[in-house]
């Protein structure tokens, strides 16, 4: 969708903001073009009430440490402007302070540091930082920041540049790569998926500021129109100051009530850990709407490769978008129900309103969301050790660098078991992207294993599951993507409001798991493979046969009593593990023991 109307007009990029650190004030606007508050100069460190945290964002904490970092953030709509979420993308760099032509008294320190912002309507993040690192170091690299005509002038040009510019296409994802996300976190990037469409709070962790943000957008990418169209309320927060000791009930129903259920909801059905056994997807209860076993792991170690079986129908390409494109948008409407701007299916899915955020990056200052009445949930960044102290206020810590998922709830790491259709759905696209595929890449022509490949198979996830919960009878069908996954799914806000409207265009689509089929030779491999690398004691199994097999190597008399131990050791493990395969193994939350949570998550 192009840019139209008064945005049009008025252009995308709404400010450019330097911001620096105070050896005495801390970090603070140090100069705006035009002036956020249109009654004040440029060089005014005032800010509107909304944006109190923008010097904090735009200048990370912790940024001393890093001579240049990139950050996205979110601000929250201006009183009386369009109510809708402001982008944020900040280029940070610190100088040493000898090396400035002019030096201002209030240098004082040895180092200089300083963001150069862009604030904008649309979500632009790739563009608008390609562009403003190219500013930002030709305005450093005039080590006289009394020199603002270069902001003035970034200011017109990207208005100019900008202007007429759809929200459609690759260059709204650039710098976002589905490739290197799977590559690193491998199939938990579908237990992530998962766990944002539950609506849960979702906090991601890793320094710097630019490989966080960079993930957690990434992830955000692989739902269809969410990035174009599905943020524009993911910022809808009051500053702490704003926010009343004593919340009214009414306010708070303002901020996280849901549209009224179509149906009732079926409870939740127990679901054990799903077995060796091929019968184990037919075994379907039938006092349930969407009974059924079929979770399994959802751990956080890589399984082997899948090689489906001859006879399993797997497509796996976008069926019924040809007239759409791989996301479905073709014709962008507004929502009657979710306010956003939608496609011919509904989507994006109104996952980031009323009250659930979208954060990529949280400043310390930020940190009383995490606890505030009015925020339902969010999917947030943080580079600071205190908000990972505090498991407590996230129903899941996602560790970046390690790539781990920790959750301490058992009931939710149930839900996010994946199935084998689902491991299925994970292993290929592990598959694909992890193949000597380099040479396709080197013309920019390759397409499977690529980031719109992948996003292309988001896209059809969604689309089946959705078709799949519009289905009379359809347990079986259900039991594909995991039948206590769908139960809780069917009661979240952007369900319901998804399932509030009518979707015609969702005739075209094929319901069931884009990965359904019979048991297979292959899918106790690759469900033995996961279980055992995945599941703590399939990591013992791993170390006690290590260590069988050093001691094997070894001679003389204390081989024998070596060897022996490291048996029984391994034996004891290899029991141990088979009589508790059904234990989820998403990895628990260290700091609260399972018994101490509730068996829901909030």
């Amino acid at each position: 969708m192009e840019l139209h109307g008064k945005e049009e007009l008025r252009g995308p990029v709404l400010h450019i903001v330097v911001v620096g650190f105070h050896h005495k004030k801390g970090c603070q606007v140090e100069y705006s073009y035009p002036p956020l508050l249109p009654q004040e100069g440029h060089d005014s460190n005032n800010l509107p009430e909304e944006w109190k945290y923008l010097p904090f964002l735009a200048l990370p904490d912790g940024a001393h440490n890093y001579l240049e970092d990139t950050v996205y953030f979110h601000l929250p709509p201006l009183g009386g402007a369009d109510m809708k979420c402001v982008y944020g993308v900040s280029c940070y760099r610190q100088i040493e302070a000898k090396s400035l032509k002019v030096r201002l008294a209030d240098v004082t320190r040895e180092t200089v540091q300083k963001s150069v912002c862009v604030l904008s309507r649309v979500p632009l993040y790739g563009l608008l930082q390609a562009k403003l690192q190219l500013i930002t170091h030709a305005y450093f690299d005039e080590k006289d920041f009394s020199q603002i005509s270069i902001l003035k002038e970034l200011y017109e040009h990207m208005n100019g540049s900008l202007r007429g510019t759809t929200l459609e296409g690759s260059q709204v994802f650039l710098g976002l790569s589905p490739r290197d996300l799977i590559l690193h976190f491998r199939h938990k990037v579908l237990i992530l998926f998962k766990l944002i469409l539950l609506e849960k709070k979702v906090l991601f962790y890793v320094s710097p500021v630019n490989r966080l943000v960079g993930v957690l957008m990434t992830v955000l990418s692989l739902f269809p129109g969410m990035i174009e169209h599905g943020l524009a309320d993911s910022s809808h927060y009051r500053t702490k100051s704003s926010v009343s000791e004593d919340v009214s009930l009414a306010e708070v129903e303002e901020f996280v009530s849901v549209s009224p259920p179509s149906r009732t909801s079926p409870d939740s059905s127990e679901s054990d850990w799903e077995t060796l056994d091929p019968s184990v997807l037919e075994e379907i209860p039938k006092d349930s709407e969407t009974g059924g076993s079929g979770s399994g792991s959802c751990g956080v170690e890589t399984p082997e490769t899948f090689e489906p079986a001859p006879g399993i129908p797997i497509t796996v390409q976008p069926q019924g978008l040809s007239s759409a494109g791989s996301g479905g948008q073709g014709v962008i409407s507004q929502g009657l129900v979710s306010g956003l701007e939608e496609d011919l299916y509904g989507l994006p899915l109104a996952i980031f309103t009323k009250g659930y955020l979208c954060l990529p990056y949280m400043a310390l200052q930020q940190h009383h969301l995490l606890s505030d009445v009015t925020v339902r949930g969010f999917v947030a960044g943080a580079t600071n050790i205190l908000f990972r102290q505090q498991r407590h206020l996230s129903d899941a810590i996602v560790e970046v660098e390690e790539a781990k998922i920790q959750i301490g709830d058992p009931e939710l790491r149930k839900l996010l078991s994946l199935t084998t259709a689902d491991l299925r759905f994970a292993d290929y696209l592990v598959k694909h992207v992890t193949e000597n595929r380099e040479d396709v890449f080197l013309d920019g022509t390759g397409w499977e294993g690529g980031d719109e490949w992948i996003r292309a198979q988001f896209g059809l996830y969604v689309h089946s599951l959705l078709s799949s919960t519009l289905q009379e009878d359809a347990e079986k069908l259900l039991a594909d993507w995991g039948a206590p996954f769908v139960s809780a799914w069917r009661i979240t806000h952007n369900y319901r409001v998804w399932f509030s409207n009518k979707h015609p265009a969702m005739a075209e689509i094929t319901p069931g798991h884009p990965f359904q089929g019979q048991y297979s030779a292959a899918d106790l491999k690759l469900r033995f493979s996961h279980s055992v690398q995945n599941s703590e004691r399939g990591k013992k199994i791993g170390a006690a046969v290590i260590t069988t097999s050093r001691s094997v190597v070894q001679t003389g008399k204390a081989v024998g009593q070596s060897v022996g131990g490291a048996l029984t050791s391994a034996k004891s493990a290899m029991s141990s593990w088979f009589s508790t395969l059904g234990q989820p193994a998403i990895v628990a939350s260290p700091a609260t023991s399972p018994e101490a949570r509730s068996p829901s998550a909030t």
